[in-house]
């Protein structure tokens, strides 16, 4: 059913699967009970999820239709159902970790090495920079978030079979509306009232709730009331000058950074650095920091993981300004604008430093980089690195879609050839 021509056919030769049968097997310890589903199958899910921008749901519906899939996957005859369920990625990805994702990008980069997408040369001069990665959250307001508060302590409140005294599930949604409205006619001292009034009728659910702990016995429910109470309480003395704000309560650890961009004043999410290299953009290196730091102080951390990933040092790096006090010394660091003892052949190698912004933007609008639908820090972790393995793959199927043109293209030019010389033969 398969062409043995095919891209994904011949990158499923160049990836060495056995090493995920034998790494990712002590993450499943147990001896007992059904045997774990192959790695290689979700290592494969994995690549082409991310490669071709597909949600868990939606890779094994196209895996089910694609017979290519599934010979990338380690299948040998066409299977008509799907082979685990969509919630077992996100079990498997919570089990391996950021560990267990980094040896997916790894065996992207030998892959790549292996087609000469990526040579040795290239991968001792890199680029590095950050983006942000938004949170898969709605745009925070003050209305939705005092909204979203109340109707989880009043869910809460009804999970553990307390009466309060007043819900106001009839009065906050249409307040919570009637700020928006006002908002929008621009009558700001009417809103400003209407959230304080949200804002007191949240603190009044709060109190009313807490009053009731004692009647709530000892357990997960518990902690879950009093993490909620917290959280809340976050919320409600938070001020717009106020540090480590709250912009989710389903993802509280979300920070807001502003990259000076003009269509988008502030993004929802966390920071990651990327590092790719000069000569061909292939990805080596991706980790995420929480907390929104100073670029400078991540490139040491960005250069250590590639020289994990790729096993060697970098020799030179490129970056722009905002980089300046990094404190690296272990290797060469360019930084936009130098000039004091800059070469010809440095200052050609420094106007490539933005050949990264495209692989960033291709990261975004080709892979999954825009928004992390997983939770967590551990999640933004995880889905940055994947998302630098499914560049990587389709740089290299890119390439190897262009080899086999230029093959043909050869087979071609040497049939040309002969033809014309036999015709010459036949006219002498």
């Amino acid at each position: 059913m398969i062409d043995a021509r095919h891209e994904l056919v011949k990158l499923a030769a160049l990836i060495d699967w056995e090493f995920f049968e034998r790494e990712w097997a002590t993450f499943f310890p147990s001896h007992q009970g059904r045997p774990a589903t192959s790695p290689r199958l979700v290592a494969g899910l994995m690549y082409l999820q991310h490669a071709f921008k597909l949600s868990d749901e939606a890779v094994l519906a196209r895996w089910v239709e694609n017979p290519y899939y599934q010979h990338f996957t380690g299948e040998t005859f066409f299977q008509h159902h799907p082979p685990i369920d969509p919630s077992s990625l996100t079990r498997w990805r919570k089990r391996i970790g950021e560990e267990g994702v980094e040896w997916l990008l790894t065996k992207t980069i030998e892959a790549g090495r292996a087609s000469g997408a990526v040579t040795e040369r290239s991968l001792k001069r890199v680029a590095v920079d950050t983006t942000v990665m938004e949170k898969t959250i709605a745009h925070p307001t003050d209305a939705r978030l005092y909204e979203r508060a109340r109707v989880l302590l009043v869910d809460l409140a009804k999970e553990a079979g307390i009466d309060l005294r007043q819900s106001y599930a009839r009065l906050a949604p249409r307040l919570a509306v009637q700020v928006g409205r006002y908002a929008h006619a621009r009558q700001f001292k009417r809103m400003r009232k209407a959230l304080r009034q949200l804002k007191g009728y949240v603190g009044r659910v709060r109190r009313d709730l807490r009053r009731h702990l004692q009647d709530i016995p000892e357990g997960a429910l518990r902690e879950k009331v009093l993490e909620a109470l917290w959280l809340v309480g976050c919320l409600l003395e938070q001020t717009p000058k106020s540090k480590d704000k709250i912009y989710s309560l389903h993802e509280p650890e979300v920070d807001c950074i502003s990259k000076g961009k003009a269509r988008i004043r502030y993004e929802f999410g966390t920071k990651v650095s990327l590092a790719t290299t000069l000569d061909g953009g292939f990805v080596v290196g991706a980790r995420s920091f929480p907390g929104n730091p100073y670029d400078g102080h991540t490139l040491a951390s960005a250069l250590e993981q590639v020289a994990i990933l790729a096993d060697q040092v970098p020799a030179l790096v490129v970056v722009d300004r905002g980089y300046r006090g990094h404190g690296v010394e272990t290797t060469r660091v360019l930084i936009s604008g130098m000039r004091r003892g800059i070469s010809p052949l440095l200052a050609k190698l420094l106007r490539r430093r933005s050949a990264i912004e495209p692989e960033i933007g291709h990261m975004q609008s080709d892979g999954r980089l825009a928004r992390c639908p997983l939770k967590g820090r551990i999640g933004d972790a995880v889905f940055a690195i994947l998302c630098a393995c499914g560049q990587n793959i389709r740089q290299i199927l890119a390439h190897l879609r262009a080899l086999w043109v230029l093959l043909l293209h050869l087979i071609a030019a040497i049939i040309w050839r002969e033809r014309a010389l036999h015709r010459k033969v036949l006219a002498a």
